[in-house]
């Protein structure tokens, strides 16, 4: 390895045991001499190396000039990260790089027993890493001190003012030191951040290494359109193509967590779930599931999945579209991580198309647009990968060898090779037949680019009539049923014809070319699932069209002009009135008396009013 300027020896032993051969662009820049008492603002991309980065330029006031710590007591420096996985994360990191310095890292995070972390602050730390919450109640309590403290980091800062730790934050730094030095992490620079630093922070030095070219050099991206009722199935069919040691799905809610959790655990997956609702130990075990390779897809929400750090991270999916390109770089920073290679996949869609053109444009990323794997690219795609299965490529070990002898002495090179193939494809879960996508309209107004409505499959050559024992008794809809006959049958789409839904049976048409190797897949009894069968009908039978055309409204004969009404004779003016009749509207009315008299001709019955008091 070759020697890096500017890092303490202990430090430099430290990443030579780790296995680096050259440093990441933040962290050297980080490490220039003269920012290494100052201030810093560092914009830094997810994934880019950035806890290693302000470890190594914490070194110089944390050891100053000593090659180890000595005993530990009051904390030099505090770590702050928004979450409790980013906190653990952070934690792992500074012990192997500060582990030949001696060290001792202590954390103090949510969810944790707070008597475990007050007794490991008494005992004393050189470092604390902490989420916001937990550190100021540390610090009310008088269990975490704050005089020795030489400097505070701020990890991803945007995040936690996000998160609305404004706050807390401004607790902590009020309680820390003036002479401190002050490092503020963030992969964007919104206003919030900018006036934290000018409270905070003295003179501080800016260090950007976001750069347009380099940001996602790592990481291809891929926009697939899909309806949006077959987004779960597109997801599916990526994963399966993949077919990634490590892979994260991600969504807006704790509900679409939940749900794609049930749809996809029993369909040849092992999956693990994040979201807010869980306990630190099931959130640390589903994490530590990943790692190990005992589960091999994890399915999150944006704020569960804060900080996850995946070694073997190979592929992101959005299930719903990032709300901003923070949330969108953050979640792809997932993956393609420290010179790996990853993929970011989109579900996209059709309405969704122009916002997410957008989302990439402002996030500066070209995108790769299309559809998702079809069940024939996703068979492709396995059997290149059964090709190039390394096991071929090893030679015969001693212990193996004689059951090899007797393999072949038994049966034809031809059979041994079927036998392999099936072993290879057993536990494979079949693919989801897609619609293909709409032709798209050009000319739509706005310069939208709206799916053209597909008109019936004019390829479809006249064949045979089945029936299924399902109708519209039993909500018996296309939307299932081609998906259903597609996998039963081994058929796709376009082999369908015209479904005619009756009120307790359905009759379908499938092409002459596929109507028997429908059956043979199905088997004589013709079950196909859940109680549903079918039946050959030989020949088209005499359906009533459930709508008939609406019979056309009779014209109108001709109006017939209405005769003039006569004049109104004018009013007669009250002078005109007669004389008794204006006598009678003046006279008073008679006095009820305590109200037990009746109304002339009234039939109901008197009311008790009550009497006034004399």
């Amino acid at each position: 390895m070759p020697t890096i300027q500017n890092v303490a020896p202990a430090l430099a032993r430290a990443i030579a045991k780790r296995g680096y051969e050259t440093l990441t662009p933040v962290q050297d820049a980080v490490l220039a001499p003269h920012l290494q008492a100052a201030d810093l603002i560092v914009s830094a991309q997810t994934g880019s190396g950035k806890t290693v980065a302000f470890g190594l330029n914490l070194a110089a006031d944390l050891l100053q000039g000593q090659d180890k710590f000595g005993p530990a007591g009051s904390p030099l420096a505090l770590i702050i990260a928004p979450t409790r996985e980013l906190a653990m994360q952070v934690r792992r990191e500074l012990e192997w790089l500060y582990a030949e310095a001696g060290g001792r890292i202590a954390s103090c995070v949510g969810g944790m027993d707070t008597r475990e972390e007050r007794r490991a602050l008494n005992q004393g730390a050189h470092i604390v890493v902490g989420t916001p919450g937990r550190l100021v109640d540390h610090i009310r309590r008088g269990s975490l001190e704050m005089f020795g403290l030489r400097a505070i980091v701020l990890d991803e800062a945007d995040e936690m003012l996000n998160l609305g730790f404004r706050e807390e934050l401004e607790f902590i730094l009020d309680a820390a030191p003036e002479q401190r030095r002050t490092l503020m992490f963030s992969a964007t620079m919104p206003r919030p951040i900018e006036n934290l630093a000018q409270k905070y922070m003295h003179a501080a030095e800016r260090v950007n290494t976001v750069g347009e070219k380099k940001q996602h050099v790592d990481i291809e991206y891929r926009a697939l359109m899909t309806a949006s009722h077959e987004s779960e199935n597109a997801i599916f069919n990526v994963l399966r193509y993949y077919d990634a040691t490590n892979a994260i799905v991600f969504c807006s809610t704790r509900a679409a967590v939940t749900r794609l959790e049930s749809r996809f655990a029993n369909r040849g997956f092992s999956m693990v779930a994040l979201s807010g609702e869980l306990s630190q130990s099931a959130r640390t075990h589903a994490l530590q599931a990943m790692r190990d390779h005992r589960a091999q897809v994890c399915i999150a929400t944006d704020v569960a999945a804060r900080g996850i750090d995946l070694p073997d991270l190979e592929l992101v999916i959005h299930a719903d579209l990032p709300k901003n390109t923070e949330a969108l770089l953050h979640r792809s920073g997932r993956t393609g991580r420290a010179g790996r290679k990853g993929t970011s996949v989109l579900i996209v869609p059709y309405s969704a198309r122009r916002r997410t053109e957008r989302l990439l444009r402002e996030a500066q990323i070209n995108a790769k647009w299309g559809e998702p794997p079809s069940a024939d690219d996703i068979k492709k795609r396995d059997d290149e990968r059964l090709l190039g299965d390394e096991l071929l490529q090893e030679a015969v070990q001693g212990a193996e060898a004689s059951i090899v002898r007797e393999l072949v002495a038994r049966h034809a090179p031809e059979q041994i090779a079927a036998a392999f193939v099936r072993l290879y494809r057993k536990g494979q879960a079949a693919p989801e037949d897609l619609a293909p996508a709409p032709p798209w309209n050009e000319g739509a107004e706005r310069g939208e680019r709206r799916p053209a409505r597909r008109e019936a499959n004019s390829n479809f050559v006249s064949g045979s009539w089945i029936s299924l024992s399902v109708g519209r008794a039993h909500r018996a809809e296309p939307r299932w049923l081609i998906p259903m006959l597609c996998k039963a049958g081994g058929i796709n789409k376009r082999e369908l014809g015209t479904i005619r839904i009756q009120q307790n049976e359905t009759f379908v048409e499938i092409s002459g070319a596929s109507i028997d190797g429908f059956f043979e897949r199905i088997g004589r009894a013709g079950n196909i699932e859940k109680g549903i069968s079918a039946r050959r009908v030989d020949a088209p039978p005499q359906i009533e069209t459930p709508y008939t055309e609406r019979p056309k409204r009779a014209e109108r004969s001709e109006r017939v002009e209405r005769p003039q009404r006569a004049e109104r004779s004018e009013r007669p003016q009250r002078s005109d009135r007669p004389k008794h009749a204006e006598q009678q509207r003046r006279e008073p009315k008679p006095h009820r008396k305590g109200g037990d008299e009746r109304r002339p001709n009234s039939n109901k019955p008197a009311s008790k009013g009550k009497h006034r008091k004399k």
